[in-house]
């Protein structure tokens, strides 16, 4: 059925975005998209975080928003995958149409701006899978945000830590997304070392013996002195690790007139070579002491290849997927097997920034 996908494609880019997207959760909740026999090999297996990740290929943030459909998702053969973003209050988002597609690019735009159903929603649904038997195999992660209107976003932040943190196998904070107004200025020097103070303190408080992993997820569009700045915090401050890259604000030449006028971050093949440099780097300016989880224009095992050897230990897509069909998990972690083997790694951690040695 997974192999169907790319005569059923055309069917659905006929549907409107944000449709596809809900039909298609629905289809995982109740079965209708069955899952699929998952790729197990030890050459990709890795403990990170003190989490053992069956294979590196995760499902990112923002395709499942309120933690609906943890166990379906890890059963299409993703090794992790990480629900969110959620707000502590419910929000609708920003203005609908708000996603748009460029299949010809294979790129998308989206101004979603964290619809989710908050931590009403979000927590029970977290509860019943970790509750739940017969659990898949594979790490879950939880990806947290401000709501848009609140003037002092560590209040959000420490608040959806002191909830969620018992609950999760490693916390994201997303301070990254362009669609929620001044999100981003949290990525300065300053206000990011303030933030991941508070939040550390409200961390230890939530979970003393055994805090799960703190990430932070950043934007492709910081110049160098941004990401030299930034790296030396991340370090200094002992986060666990960092997710390269959000979407991002740029708009190739090369899109369609029309598309490329969209207010939003654009995903998918265009973000595909800037997420990789900003990979590169943060990998050298941490000296490969900072864990990476490498995002952006994943659509084929060459491109997750391309992100490890430039220093990602794993890897998240989702608008890969769209353009893929769910077997891309599959497919990714069986190519990233020849090409480890091809080229004389006995782990794929052998092959962790690999290019930069």
């Amino acid at each position: 059925m997974l192999q169907l996908y790319k005569y059923v494609r055309p069917a659905v880019f006929k549907i409107d975005p944000e449709a596809a997207h809900g039909m298609t959760i629905k289809a995982l909740k109740t079965g209708a998209l069955r899952p699929c026999s998952v790729v197990s090999s030890p050459i990709l297996e890795q403990e990170i975080f003190c989490l053992k990740f069956p294979n590196p290929v995760g499902m990112s943030a923002g395709f499942d928003k309120n933690a609906e459909v943890i166990a379906p998702a890890l059963k299409l053969g993703f090794g992790s995958t990480e629900v969110g973003t959620v707000t502590p209050k419910p929000q609708g988002g920003n203005p609908r149409p708000r996603i748009f597609r460029d299949p010809k690019s294979g790129s998308v735009i989206n101004r979603m701006g964290f619809p989710n159903g908050g931590l009403r929603v979000f927590k029970p649904n977290i509860e019943k899978f970790i509750n739940s038997t017969n659990k898949p195999n594979g790490v879950v992660g939880i990806n947290i945000g401000m709501n848009k209107d609140q003037s002092d976003p560590a209040a959000d932040y420490c608040a959806l830590i002191s909830e969620l943190a018992p609950l999760a196998d490693y916390l994201t904070v997303n301070i990254s997304s362009p669609n929620t107004a001044g999100l981003r200025d949290l990525q300065q020097k300053d206000a990011l070392a303030d933030l991941i103070g508070k939040m550390m303190e409200a961390r230890e408080e939530a979970c003393p013996d055994s805090p799960p992993a703190l990430l932070i997820k950043l934007a492709p569009d910081l110049d160098e002195k941004q990401q030299q700045e930034i790296a030396e915090t991340l370090l200094s401050a002992k986060v666990d690790g960092v997710i390269l890259s959000n979407t991002t604000l740029d708009r190739p030449e090369f899109l369609p007139e029309k598309f490329r006028g969209e207010k939003g971050g654009l995903s998918g093949v265009p973000v595909r070579e800037k997420s990789t440099n900003i990979i590169r780097n943060f990998y050298n300016l941490t000296g490969g002491k900072l864990p990476i989880i490498g995002v952006g224009g994943i659509s084929n095992a060459s491109h997750a290849y391309e992100k490890i050897r430039a220093g990602a230990s794993l890897v998240q897509l989702y608008t890969g997927m769209i353009y893929e069909g769910p077997a891309i998990a599959n497919n990714i972690n069986k190519g990233l097997i020849e090409l480890l083997e091809r080229d004389g790694f006995a782990s794929i951690t052998d092959a962790i920034g690999a290019d930069n040695k």
